[in-house]
């Protein structure tokens, strides 16, 4: 735990103490008494009357429920013994064992949080390793190449590199970033608490809970830099095409930059292309010719000023969203096509700055951060996991899918009712006629409050025509607009599409899926393609909420696990059994088959054109982190490959279990 690394600080100055026990009185109370407890020892910080009650929702349940007089003498004992560790006193219990720490959350939560997960606490916490497979020798010249410098390319660079496996990365943009290089629109953002939509090895002085967009993209491009990830990157370079050698048991790769076409080759190939950087643009006649800017989210010119003007929005997803919301109070009208309805949970800390003197505490005392992150990651993760599971007894199935699911029904219509205030007119408009969490649940940043505004028009209906400036809805109704903003989403469904994959024996990737049917064990490995590993690929996203930059970390964790045992066989490659890979599916089908987003009637971007859900995870994400610890060797081959599968020779290495 770097907070027991540092050794014995320096000392503050006087501005400096103030500023933290400043920080300390307006901490976030359920997680300092934990800092409180680990640093003193005392149990009793534990129990009544300092035992926070259980918080709503998403909130971060700040103070509580505690009086103002038991706030304070656990803020006044915290300072007092956060000051004497920075004096150098030691940590009272600096190792809880992993029940006592999933005790200590379930207290800070004021619910129960399973013993088992007090393992998955140490692993965040640096008490552990998530991985536990040793690094053998690595074979000499062995390289990996890595197809894109988001989130996810970033993660795995430097995680190959800190174990000396020497890498590159490819990427089509002219910075790191991925979608947040991308994505630039008004009000872009993160709708999961920054704090924890961050690498886990690289924790950040965040000026809001939840960033925009250009934040977003200076973290990212900063922990790259600080990696130096730029001297082994080739920017503004799009991979074409991927084919694997099996004569040489390597992957060649077609490249295309400013220089024009290139070959490159690697001895895995690690894609983390990402899923939401292919728009979805909609087939609307006319939209050619549209007479003024017209375009997706993800490509908002550079300079656009929409002041004093008549903007038009196709779509109501979570970039929907964010844009009305910002640019409403600035355009002269805002007319919204939004043909479905979307649930949205309150969202009080929108734009809410994270204090200086906060920001001091999170800095200064990295206890105090590592468990505010953990009560974010309960909160975000798995906490509403079970009451996503279909009950085939519940007498409502048309509304509510179980008997928590229509206490979150009726929360959340509450909630828009009060947010449409007087205009209850809008409210058969917007209020959506499936379950909570059919779709991804979005937070709100001020939707509801901007369909009510004067200036404001929502159209229930599809964009069907373009005729100039005249836009036709689906029911005939015409409106007005110089700017046209496609807020329609992502090709979600569609993975690896901006690249050719080609396998063992010539088998496509593309055709292998059958188009928008990808698949993928853990996420990360499909048969016949030996070495070559998707990052965030199919199943991996949260439809429940949280960050997936955990899950990225742990699928690289898997990957560099399966490569360690690939070396310690002296294997040249290793590709998942057709067998592991069809379990495996079957599994997760059968698991969103109980799942709200498979209830009938639901529509969302999860599900692909046969209504199978392909885009995010039915696993609660301590199941993922277990599944994904270590590599199973009997759901793997690893051979010395050669043309369609047969070994050079027979002396060629098969798998054995360890």
């Amino acid at each position: 735990m770097d907070f027991l690394d540092r050794g014995v600080p320096t000392g503050m100055t006087d501005a400096g103490t103030l500023a933290l026990r400043q920080g300390v009185a307006q901490a976030n109370l359920p997680t300092l008494i934990l800092v409180l407890f680990q640093l003193t020892g005392d149990s009793k910080w534990l129990r009544a009357p300092y035992a926070p009650r259980k918080g709503r929702g998403l909130d971060d349940n700040d103070s509580g429920g505690l009086s103002e007089a038991v706030r304070e003498e656990i803020a006044t004992a915290a300072s007092a013994a956060i000051e004497r560790w920075l004096e150098g006193a030691p940590v009272a219990i600096p190792r809880p064992d992993d029940e006592l720490l999933a005790y200590m959350l379930s207290v800070s939560m004021a619910e129960e949080v399973p013993h088992e997960y007090g393992e998955i606490i140490a692993a965040d916490f640096g008490m552990t390793s998530h991985r536990v497979g040793d690094i053998p020798e690595i074979p000499p010249g062995f390289h990996v190449a890595i197809i894109g410098a988001g989130v996810s390319g970033i993660c795995a660079a430097i995680k190959l590199r800190e174990l000396a496996i020497s890498c590159e990365i490819i990427e089509k943009n002219t910075d790191f970033g991925g979608t947040w290089h991308e994505n630039r629109y008004p009000g872009a953002g993160v709708d999961t608490p920054n704090h924890l939509y961050s690498f886990s090895f690289a924790p950040h002085d965040w000026s809001r809970y939840f960033a925009l967009q250009g934040e977003l993209r200076d973290y990212f491009v900063g922990v790259a830099n600080r990696y130096r990830l730029g001297e082994i990157t080739r920017f503004g370079v799009g991979v074409e095409r991927a084919v694997w050698d099996g004569a040489a048991n390597k992957w060649r790769l077609t490249t295309r930059g400013p220089e024009g076409s290139a070959e490159t080759s690697a001895d895995a190939v690690i894609s983390a292309v990402g899923v939401l950087n292919n728009p979805l643009l909609p087939k609307i006649k006319g939209l050619d010719n549209f007479a003024g800017p017209a375009f997706h989210t993800a490509r908002w010119p550079e300079g656009l000023d929409v002041v004093g003007k008549r903007v038009a929005i196709v779509g109501n997803g979570a970039s929907a969203m964010q844009v009305a919301p910002a640019i409403a109070g600035a355009v002269e009208h805002l007319t919204i096509f939004a043909r479905s309805k979307q649930w949205a949970a309150p969202f009080p800390q929108f734009k809410k700055a994270v204090p200086s003197v906060v920001r001091t505490l999170l800095r200064e005392v990295p206890l105090y951060r590592d468990w505010y992150r953990q009560r974010l990651a309960w909160t975000f993760n798995d906490r509403i996991h079970a009451s996503l599971q279909k009950d085939p007894t519940w007498p409502h199935p048309r509304r509510s899918i179980n008997a928590v699911n229509d206490g979150h029904r009726r929360f959340f219509t509450d909630y828009i009712i009060q947010e449409l205030g007087d205009r209850r007119d809008l409210l058969e408009k917007v209020l959506p006629d499936y379950p909570p969490y059919g779709k991804r649940m979005l937070l709100d940043n001020g939707w509801y409050r901007t369909v009510a505004r004067d200036n404001v028009t929502l159209i229930t209906e599809h964009l069907a025509e373009v005729r100039g400036r005249t836009l036709v809805g689906g029911d005939g109704q015409e409106s007005e607009a110089e700017v046209l903003i496609l807020a329609t989403g992502f090709r979600a469904t569609e993975f690896l599409a901006s690249y050719e994959v080609v396998g063992q024996g010539g088998r496509i990737l593309r055709e292998f899926w059958q188009g928008d049917d990808a698949r993928a064990y853990l996420g990360a490995a499909i048969p016949g393609f030996p070495n070559f590993f998707t990052l965030a690929g199919p199943n991996v996203g949260l439809g429940h909420g949280g960050s997936v930059i955990k899950a990225v970390e742990l699928q690289v964790d898997y990957v560099i696990d399966l490569l360690a045992q690939m070396f310690e066989r002296g294997a040249a490659g290793v590709a998942v059994s057709e067998g592991a890979y069809e379990q495996y599916n079957r599994r997760v089908d059968e698991a969103h088959g109980r799942m709200v987003w498979t209830h009938s009637g639901t529509e969302n971007w999860y599900r692909n054109s046969r209504g199978r859900v392909v885009a995010i995870t039915p696993w609660r994400n301590d199941d993922f982190w277990r599944m994904t610890r270590a590599a199973k060797p009997e759901d793997f081959v690893f051979e010395a490959l050669r043309g369609i599968g047969e070994p050079a020779d027979p002396a060629s290495v098969k798998a054995t279990a360890r």
